[in-house]
C-alpha cells in the first residue's frame, strides 16, 4: 500500500482539525502524518496495543488508535490521533472512515489478487515483481503450491466461492478465476513441503466439489514455487498436468506434474515425429492390426510388471495360453514383450498412439 495515498487524505484532514492525525503500519512505522516531521518514526510499542484491541478504538500514552479494515488477525495499518478525549476519538473515527475508503479504492486498483494473477499470466516484468510485492506486503521468498481446478464438463465454470471457503486466509492464499471457467489456487506452504502435501490439498478440493459422490472437476498441480517469480512456471505446469492427464490418465481427477513421467515428454513432441516413430516401430503391421482382446492382454501384462504367471492368474487363463498370445504379438509386431527393451518400446508406442488419437490423428 502506498503511503502517498494515506498522506493525501491526512493533509486534507489537517485543514479541518487541530489534532495531529496519521497512520502507522503493522510494524509501528509512521507512514503518513499531518506533522511531516513525524513520518518515518517507529512506534513499535503501540503495535501490541492496537492488535489487542481487535479492531476497536483504543487509547494509549495520550494517543487514540483504530486499525483500518484488513483480513488478518493482526492489523496492517492503523489511524492515530493525538489526545485521548472525546474530540480525539471523533477525529480518529472520522479519519478511519476516510482512510478506509482510500485504502479500498487503492486495493481495488492494486490489490494482491490482481498482482498474483499478473504474475501467473506473465503480465508483469520480472524486475517489477519484487517492488510490487514489497508495496503490497506480499512475501516474495515463501514456498507456494499452485493448483488449477477445471470442470469436467466443457463450458462450465468452477464455483470460486466453494474453493475460497476451503482457503479463507486471503492474506496468505489466493483463489483466482482464470481462463475459461478455471480456478487457480496459490497456497502458502510450510518449509520443506513435498508432493504428498500438495496432493492432499488437491484431493480436498476435488472431494469438496463432488456432486452426489461423483467427481465434477480435475485438479492439476505444479511444482512448488519457491519465489514469486516461479509462480508462472508452476501455473503452466499445473495446466500441462491437466492436459496430459486427459490423454494418459483419464481415470484420475488429481494429477501432479511431477508424476506425469514419460507422458509429459510425449505430449511435447511434434505429431509428425510421433507418426514417424510408430511407422518405424510397427514395420510389419500397424498397431491397429491388434484386436481388442490382444490389446487388453498387453495392458494387463504391463500392469503386472511383465510377470507371465501373475498376468495369467489375473486374466483367468492358463500360463501356456498367455505365452501363446505373447508369441502371436511377437509375430504380428516383431516385438517380444517378455524382453525388457521391446516392452519399453511397445509401451511408449501405445502412449504415442493414444496421444495422436487425442489430437485427432489416426496413424
Amino acid at each position: 500500500m502506498s503511503g502517498r495515498i494515506f498522506q493525501n487524505v491526512v493533509l486534507q484532514l489537517k485543514e479541518n482539525t487541530d489534532r495531529t492525525v496519521g497512520v502507522i503500519d503493522g510494524e509501528g512505522i509512521v507512514i503518513a502524518c499531518s506533522e511531516l516531521s513525524m513520518i518515518g518514526q517507529r512506534w513499535a510499542e503501540y503495535v501490541p496495543v492496537v492488535n489487542s484491541a481487535a479492531g476497536s478504538m483504543i487509547s494509549s500514552d495520550g494517543k487514540t488508535f483504530k486499525a483500518l479494515a484488513g483480513w488478518g488477525n493482526q492489523f496492517d495499518y492503523a489511524v492515530f490521533a493525538f489526545g485521548d478525549n472525546e474530540v480525539s476519538k471523533t477525529v480518529c473515527a472520522l479519519a478511519t472512515v476516510s482512510l478506509n475508503a482510500a485504502k479500498a479504492y487503492y486495493e481495488e486498483k492494486h490489490d494482491r489478487g490482481t498482482f498474483i494473477k499478473d504474475i501467473i499470466s506473465d503480465n508483469i516484468m520480472l524486475g517489477d515483481i519484487y517492488m510490487r510485492a514489497k508495496e503490497l506486503r506480499v512475501g516474495a521468498d515463501i514456498p507456494r503450491g499452485v493448483f488449477v481446478v477445471r470442470s469436467l464438463k466443457k463450458g462450465e465454470s468452477v464455483p470460486t466461492d466453494t474453493v475460497q471457503a476451503l482457503f479463507p486466509d486471503r492474506q496468505s492464499d489466493f483463489v483466482l478465476s482464470v481462463g475459461d471457467g478455471d480456478v487457480a489456487l496459490i497456497r502458502q506452504m510450510p518449509e520443506g513441503s513435498n508432493v504428498k502435501e500438495l496432493n492432499k490439498i488437491a484431493v480436498s478440493i476435488e472431494e469438496a466439489l463432488r456432486v452426489e459422490g461423483e467427481s465434477t472437476v480435475v485438479v492439476g498441480i505444479g511444482t512448488i514455487a519457491i519465489h514469486l517469480r516461479d509462480l508462472a512456471k508452476s501455473y503452466k505446469e499445473a495446466q500441462i498436468a491437466i492436459e496430459v492427464g486427459k490423454v494418459f490418465d483419464t481415470e484420475k481427477y488429481v494429477i501432479n506434474y511431477e508424476n506425469l513421467g514419460i507422458g509429459r515428454l510425449i505430449y511435447q513432441l511434434p505429431t509428425t515425429l510421433c507418426e514417424m516413430f510408430l511407422q518405424e516401430v510397427f514395420k510389419k503391421n500397424p498397431i491397429d492390426a491388434l484386436d481388442r482382446e490382444t490389446l487388453f492382454t498387453i495392458h494387463k501384462f504391463f500392469e503386472n510388471n511383465l510377470n507371465v504367471s501373475e498376468t495369467a492368474r489375473k486374466l483367468f487363463v492358463h500360463r501356456n495360453t498367455l505365452v501363446y498370445r505373447l508369441e502371436k504379438i511377437k509375430k504380428l509386431t516383431g516385438l517380444d514383450l517378455r524382453e525388457f527393451d521391446d516392452a519399453i518400446t511397445f509401451k511408449v508406442a501405445l502412449m504415442v498412439k493414444k496421444y495422436l488419437t487425442s489430437r485427432g490423428i489416426e496413424s
